[in-house]
């Protein structure tokens, strides 16, 4: 079946149904990586000890996203 099929059939299914078929599909293309997962921790890591011994300054919240 070709992705034009696919898409046409998916395209009549309800609302709630495509929703569920849209989450099913980007589940399955976000699989877990050890490797970056370790990577991102080091940052983190690096970041925080930054911020404690006073390299780096915290931003507020409100100047990143505004007022909500």
């Amino acid at each position: 079946m070709g992705t034009k099929t696919l898409i046409d059939s998916a395209m009549k299914l309800g609302p709630a149904e495509r929703f569920e078929l849209i989450d099913e599909l980007l589940h399955s293309l976000d699989r877990p990586d050890p490797e970056l997962d370790r990577i991102w921790i080091e940052e983190a890591e690096r970041r925080l000890a930054a911020y404690r011994t006073g390299r780096v300054q915290g931003i507020p919240a409100s100047d990143v996203v505004g007022e909500l």
